[in-house]
């Protein structure tokens, strides 16, 4: 593929828009499994120089200039040193919660501007979206205000604070290792917490679930903790974090994630894309060895590895399994997932060196030699409450706190617009117009290529499960008008309308909707949401509702997992079997009939 030119379906846009909207799907889901987004490599280069000029360098650049540790390039002097391990993580929080760490550019429907994060979150009279609004005083309202915005900004300088004046080597109770103050962690977790309280969407685009245990155990270094007691903490958060994602797999869902993913790798030959798939074009399930790297190489191993690395006093075992998640976090990174968490899994890979071969377990910080036994059992208990509860009641847990990163088991939704009505949108209040516009007004695209890119978008969560039912869904309720709507995948609108999203339908539910509707104010039939909760580990079915902005829910049902899992893409037997539990009265179509699971 040319270094300048995109991959692009062999057909006509204009004359391909007028084709069946499942047939459609079926050519864009076939050109998928070969070339993935089909984004040119420039694109990709572009991410890797950020990745590696930014985030790398930059970040061990400012993490060793502002410590006692040697220079940059002399790496054997800092790599093991706790103060580097803290301030890699504050840079990584700084970048993620400025907006150009995960969730940024044009792989995550940035396309113009490419910048979502601070351009929403430090401007008052943009959506925000308070997690517990009836419950926690003086979060409620939808709106961002002055005070958010300081509070914001004032977090993002706390992170940089933490970084260049807040290491010391004199912290009581640590014997002159040098680490960040404990206080100036304290204060970074508190003041992210704060934003999340007003905002969910900022604790998750910081990775908060992942990285304010981090801030806590550092807070607590040298009065609750000993360096040891540190060091082992530690080690159980990250262990925690890859024991969730390997758990949360188990679902038939997670075997369909692979072969979309290999498919978007730019450097993967189109020879093994197409292996991981049982006969292109006409069965596009997984292959055997899909199959094999998602439960073999993918479950198994983030299960069994992780233990190794908690419980290992074999050195050459340690090492190997260490090399081992480092290649399991580069694997991810090369595949630039739509979410493009290149930030996360390259931190994880140095925090894996850092903390089980640069503190080996044999030399005394294994996971036995917490200073009191009641640390073990109160950290696990603590860091196991939200992936428990999330996996068993996903509709009370973001998927990023239940730790099913990669499970394919998220919440999702496809937006459907009559014709004209898309373009409302860009009445809000925002830095960025909606996704079609991006691509039409802002990069130049033909109208109907800049469509046809954005139902590539519908072909990728074709090939998941969720896509399956909620287009069979979509067929349903909107009937014969289903082939006339603008239909969008909701992650990617998510994005130009609160500045980020990570797969998580959380952001993107009826709490959304009704904040654009109050602004907004849609005709009743313009703007239909169909939304699907995840599957709950302990159940079968998954739980969807249809929304009409300007009605509320009209409807409510499930359908089996199963039953999604066995179709193909196109839905070529026809939508999927529903049940329906709730049915509006007056305001569902009066052409419904009732559905039930085959």
């Amino acid at each position: 593929m040319p270094f300048l030119t995109p991959d692009v379906p062999p057909v006509d846009p204009a004359e391909f828009l007028t084709r069946p909207r499942q047939e459609r799907i079926h050519v864009l889901a076939t050109f998928w499994s070969e070339y993935g987004f089909g984004t040119p490599k420039m694109v990709h280069t572009i991410y890797i120089l950020k990745l590696v000029l930014l985030s790398m360098t930059g970040g061990v650049a400012i993490a060793t200039l502002t410590s006692d540790v040697g220079g940059m390039f002399d790496v054997g002097s800092w790599w093991d040193q706790p103060v580097i391990y803290q301030k890699i993580v504050l840079w990584t929080l700084f970048l993620e919660l400025f907006g150009i760490g995960g969730t940024w550019g044009p792989l995550a429907a940035h396309f113009k501007p490419m910048t979502g994060g601070i351009a929403y979150w430090a401007r008052p009279g943009t959506i925000r979206l308070p997690p517990w609004p009836r419950q926690v005083p003086l979060t409620g309202g939808d709106s961002r205000t002055v005070f958010d915005v300081l509070l914001y900004l004032t977090t993002l300088g706390s992170f940089m604070y933490a970084i260049v004046l807040g290491s010391s080597t004199a912290i009581d109770g640590l014997g002159g290792i040098e680490m960040v103050d404990p206080l100036s962690m304290a204060i970074s977790a508190g003041l992210l917490t704060l934003c999340g309280l007003r905002d969910k969407t900022l604790f998750l685009a910081a990775r908060g679930e992942q990285y304010v245990p981090i801030l806590i155990i550092s807070a607590l270094a040298g009065s609750v903790l000993t360096y040891t007691d540190f060091v082992v903490a530690a080690k159980v958060i990250i262990v925690i974090v890859w024991l969730g994602a390997s758990v949360s797999k188990l679902t038939a869902l997670f075997e369909l994630v692979v072969p979309p993913m290999v498919s978007n790798a730019p450097f993967v030959p189109r020879l093994l894309k197409r292996a991981h798939y049982r006969s292109i074009p006409d069965d596009l399930k997984p292959s055997r060895l899909a199959w094999v790297m998602a439960h073999v190489l993918g479950t198994l191993a983030e299960f069994f590895v992780p233990l190794v690395l908690l419980f290992s006093t074999n050195w050459v075992i340690t090492l190997l399994a260490v090399g081992s998640m480092v290649l399991f976090h580069l694997f991810i990174t090369q595949t630039f997932p739509l979410a493009v968490p290149l930030e996360w899994n390259i931190v994880f890979a140095y925090l894996a060196i850092f903390l089980f071969a640069g503190h080996f377990a044999g030399d005394g910080y294994g996971v036995g030699d917490f200073s009191e036994g009641w640390m073990l059992p109160a950290l696990v208990a603590l860091l196991v409450v939200f992936p428990i509860l999330g996996n068993l009641r996903p509709d009370l847990v973001s998927f990023l706190p239940s730790m099913r990163q990669y499970s394919g088991n998220w919440a999702s939704a496809t937006w459907a617009f009559r014709p004209g009505a898309e373009a409302k949108l860009n009445q809000l209040d925002n830095p960025a117009r909606n996704q079609i516009d991006q691509l039409v007004d802002g990069m130049g695209y033909d109208p109907d290529v800049a469509e046809m890119t954005m139902q590539m978008t519908l072909a990728w969560r074709s090939m998941h499960a969720q896509g399956r039912g909620l287009f069979s869904v979509l067929q349903h309720y909107l009937g014969e008008e289903y082939e006339t709507y603008s239909l969008r995948e909701a992650e990617f609108c998510c994005n130009a309308i609160i500045g980020w999203n990570f797969g998580d339908g959380h952001l993107h539910d009826d709490q959304l909707i009704e904040a654009i509707q109050r602004r907004i104010g849609f005709e009743p039939g313009e703007f239909v949401v169909v939304w699907v909760e995840s599957q709950p580990l302990h159940k079968k079915t998954q739980a969807y509702f249809v929304m009409d902005a300007a009605l509320g829910i009209v409807e409510r049902g499930t359908w089996l997992v199963e039953d999604c899992v066995n179709a193909q893409p196109w839905l070529p037997d026809g939508p999927v079997p529903v049940e329906v539990t709730y049915r509006h009265p007056q305001h569902h179509p009066l052409s419904a009939t009732p559905r039930s699971h085959a």
